[in-house]
Formats: structure tokens, C-alpha cells, sequence
């Protein structure tokens, strides 16, 4: 017999008025260390919103709608539109994008948004830092328009000087990223791969 495949129904999205948005409870990101709410609110005012806010419709005692969402996933950003509000660079009936969740539980709509967030791996880094800067912007733009360390954003691009094959074995978790960056003192592609090979070779081998 065969098997059923059940279709899949993605959450209907919509533009909310910041000011029917509140920030829920049920968000699991409490601690706020490392999080620049500042930082985000300027990006997003460079940028505008580059992700929608995930929200539920507040509901009454009898379980009618109210009109107002909150926001379980996606506190970060709320806050950040909240400082642009106050600061009276964001009118506070803005349309905000959301994606309008129903059912399940609102704690795991946050907790599986952030623990399901992967860091931007290093090289795919050096590649947008490059492309930026083939694009006329020097360093230290690069650097305060991501809010990283012009030093990151120096080291990143430093891994032009790295030959394409090793750059595809790093990607491919071959070596590290610290014995990549040992091949950008020199340009010679066909020594670093030299060097490679002969150190690559030096590990693979058996105890005797």
C-alpha cells in the first residue's frame, strides 16, 4: 500500500502595526549578555528588517482575538524596532513583516529559533567581506557597517592570499582555521599546497 505523504501548511504571514506588538512572555532568551540591542536597531535602520518577527495573536479570557500579537521569537529585533520607535526614527504604526503562528507551544517557536540559528562559518565570511570590498568599501566600513573588529575583517580578507584547493578543504573541515591562516604569509599557491601535502601526509601516517 501506498504511503500518504502529508502536505506540509507554512504559517500565513502578514504586516502588523508595530504598536499592536508586544513582547511575549514565552521568549526563552532572558539573559542579555552579548546581545546589542543598540547595534541591531542601527543595522536595521541601514537595512531595514531582514527577518520577520514570529508572533501569536493575543487572545481574551473567552479566546477571542484582541487585536494585538506577541512576539515569542524575535525579541531581539522587537526590541531593536522599539529603541527606533523611542527614538522617533520609526513611526510606532509601522507595518512590521510577521509570520502568525497558531498552535504548538509559543516557548518552543523561540527556543527552535535559536537554537536552530548557525553562525556564519569564517569562510563564507572572507567571501562576503571581499565581495564588499571589490565593491568599493575599505575595512573599517566593512567593520562598523557589521559591527565586528576592523581586525576580524583583516583577517578574513587575508585568506585571499590562500590557494583555492586549501580553502576547499578547510571548507570541507579539512584543517583548521588557524592552520589556514598560517598560508597567507606567502602568495605561492603552489607552495602552500606543497606544504600541505607534505604536512597532510605527515599526520595520515600509521604507528608502526
Amino acid at each position: 500500500m501506498a504511503t500518504t505523504i502529508q502536505k506540509i501548511t507554512l504559517s500565513a504571514s502578514r504586516d502588523i502595526p508595530f504598536n499592536k506588538l508586544v513582547l511575549s512572555q514565552a521568549n526563552v532568551r532572558r539573559v542579555k549578555a552579548g546581545v546589542s540591542i543598540d547595534e541591531l536597531a542601527e543595522d536595521i535602520a541601514r537595512r531595514t528588517l531582514l527577518q520577520s518577527l514570529s508572533v501569536r495573536a493575543v487572545v481574551d479570557s473567552d479566546g477571542n482575538e484582541t487585536g494585538m500579537f506577541e512576539v515569542p521569537a524575535g525579541g531581539r529585533r522587537f526590541r531593536a524596532l522599539e529603541l527606533l520607535v523611542k527614538q522617533k526614527r520609526l513611526a510606532k504604526t509601522a507595518p512590521v513583516p510577521c509570520v502568525v503562528r497558531d498552535g504548538g507551544i509559543p516557548e518552543e517557536d523561540s527556543l527552535a529559533e535559536n537554537v536552530q540559528r548557525v553562525a556564519l562559518h569564517p569562510l563564507d565570511q572572507f567571501r562576503a567581506f571581499q565581495a564588499l570590498r571589490e565593491k568599493g568599501l575599505g575595512d573599517e566600513e566593512i567593520a562598523a557597517r557589521f559591527f565586528v573588529n576592523p581586525t576580524v575583517v583583516k583577517q578574513r580578507l587575508r585568506l585571499a592570499a590562500v590557494s583555492p584547493k586549501l580553502l576547499d578543504i578547510y571548507a570541507e573541515d579539512g584543517m583548521t582555521l588557524e592552520q589556514l591562516m598560517a598560508f597567507t604569509v606567502t602568495a605561492d599557491h603552489a607552495r602552500q599546497e606543497r606544504v600541505w601535502d607534505s604536512v597532510s601526509r605527515s599526520y595520515n601516517k600509521e604507528p608502526t
